[in-house]
């Protein structure tokens, strides 16, 4: 299924018009989005996702887990007339300066330091409608050109195979470069969502409601939104509005069913001890998403964002949070803790940076560097009933089935592999006996995952997430998908 996350709904533009600046008994106008050209503005974006496992894991009570990120990107508008614009976007993985906690809890900006690297841009030139929506992209060759270079030389010097399907990922980004837009710069969608060229009178307190359909898996789920002006600010000359859309819990909880099934797969045991009433909760899913909006009442633009999405399904609650804030402009709303906390509790994603001969190591590259192993680590050993010891051997695996979900217990999607019966209890034997250690998870030789065990893991299943682009998900899932397929699992050496 597609993502659960805000990304499932980048290119939808509610239908409300906004007006120029007055304040009389006839309401407020706001005037159209008019923006100057050839002037550069600066944006401080904050971004987290936390996921709250606690039901299936039986640690009620304990936080959600989190994983956030901080940036600084920057944003002209080039030209424009009655038709559109065009807009570039620069791009910047680094942790801006001054921010809040410790570097190495921002795991979001080494995934998306390893995009910019994939896809070799660091700036965008976007061709977009007078709201600011994103229509077309500029300079696709050149970035398929690299993505193929990528490929054909790999961050290790081993070309993809053509089977492994990145090719044909990069074919469908060629098709499709909105897809790119997507995954580098989901902030200039949400900007102009309180956006539009056209002027409008509207009343403080007003709700304006409407309605659509989103697709998930063929299935149709409604989704209700209101539209509601809270605020103004005669000093700063600016306007909030709110957003709030509610989606249809029986259609939603119609998509998810395989979704969920394949959950309560993966926590077999405890699926088996549900009462009537907590198998109905499981099966029961939900969607929200709210959002603030601080208007220009000097030129129409979104100042300030603030947008809240929780997807409550199978048990599993994933909560993802952007804000979004012109850095000429004062900041107006209320932040939730997680985006200005200084710790967290993180998850350990372990992720490996994309080599990339542009730019020089950095803090981001330290910190993904993990610590040299001890002297002992390549004779990790387990004890044998007679007290001997011998070495925990690789298993290779068969798979039965692979595919990618929307993630229930991590930050966009997930691949979701099933083991066949005989390599299931090749797998909980290994983790049985490696419990506390780290181990790898390859795929064609590649390492794709690096966990560090806590707990035996029964029930053939492996969950591979983390990854910003589904797309290379779905890449992993071709390989997996051909006949003998098969993975690694291994200590890390």
């Amino acid at each position: 299924m597609k993502s659960m996350h805000w990304k499932r709904f980048a290119w939808f533009c509610v239908c409300i018009t906004l007006s120029s600046p007055a304040w009389s008994a006839d309401g407020i106008k706001i005037p159209g989005y008019a923006p100057a050209t050839g002037v550069e503005h600066s944006y401080s974006v904050q971004k987290a996702a936390d996921s709250d496992m606690s039901f299936w894991l039986d640690t009620s009570g304990a936080l959600p887990v989190t994983a956030r990120g901080a940036f600084r990107q920057r944003m002209t508008v080039l030209s424009r007339d009655e038709n559109g614009m065009q807009v570039r976007w620069s791009l910047d993985a680094e942790l801006p300066e001054g921010t809040a906690g410790l570097a190495d809890s921002y795991q979001m900006n080494l995934l998306y330091r390893n995009s910019l690297t994939a896809y070799g841009a660091p700036t965008l030139e976007l061709e977009t409608d007078l709201n600011g929506n994103p229509r077309d992209l500029s300079g696709v060759d050149q970035i398929v050109a690299h993505m193929r270079e990528m490929a054909a030389n790999g961050p290790d010097g081993i070309a993809a195979a053509p089977e492994s399907g990145v090719y044909d990922l990069i074919n469908k980004l060629e098709a499709n470069p909105l897809q790119i837009v997507a995954v580098l710069v989901p902030e200039a969608q949400l900007l102009a969502t309180g956006q539009s060229y056209q002027d409008e009178t509207m009343h403080i307190g007003q709700a304006l409601a409407t309605s659509r359909n989103e697709d998930y898996d063929g299935v149709s789920v409604p989704v209700t939104s209101t539209w509601t002006l809270e605020s103004t600010d005669a000093t700063a000359r600016t306007a909030t509005l709110s957003l709030s859309e509610e989606f249809d819990s029986a259609a939603l909880s119609q998509s998810q069913q395989p979704a969920i099934a394949n959950l309560m797969a993966g926590f077999a045991e405890r699926a088996k001890s549900l009462t009537a009433d907590q198998l109905a909760s499981v099966k029961r899913s939900s969607k929200s998403r709210s959002v603030e909006l601080v208007v220009s009442l000097n030129d129409g633009s979104t100042v300030e964002a603030l947008e809240i999405v929780t997807v409550t399904t199978g048990g599993a609650t994933v909560r993802t949070y952007t804000h979004i804030r012109r850095e000429d402009m004062p900041a107006s709303l209320q932040l939730p803790a997680v985006l200005t906390a200084k710790v967290l509790p993180t998850p350990d994603l372990h992720i490996e940076p994309l080599p990339s001969a542009n730019a020089g190591p950095g803090i981001l590259d330290e910190l993904s560097i993990p610590p040299a192993p001890p002297a002992a680590s390549q004779d990790t050993t387990v004890a044998t009933g007679d007290d001997e010891t011998k070495a925990i051997a690789p298993v290779s695996l068969e798979v039965k089935s692979a595919k990618v979900v929307s993630a229930s217990t991590s930050y966009g999607s997930e691949l979701d592999i099933m083991l066949t019966p005989e390599s299931a209890a090749k797998f909980q034997d290994f983790t049985q006996a490696a419990v506390g250690q780290l181990i790898q998870v390859l795929i064609n030789d590649k390492v794709v995952v690096e966990p560090r065990l806590l707990t035996p893991l029964t029930g053939g299943r492996i969950v591979i997430s983390g990854e910003p682009d589904p797309k290379l998900l779905h890449a992993m899932a071709d390989q997996l998908a051909l006949p003998g397929a098969r993975i690694v699992v291994r200590l890390r050496p």
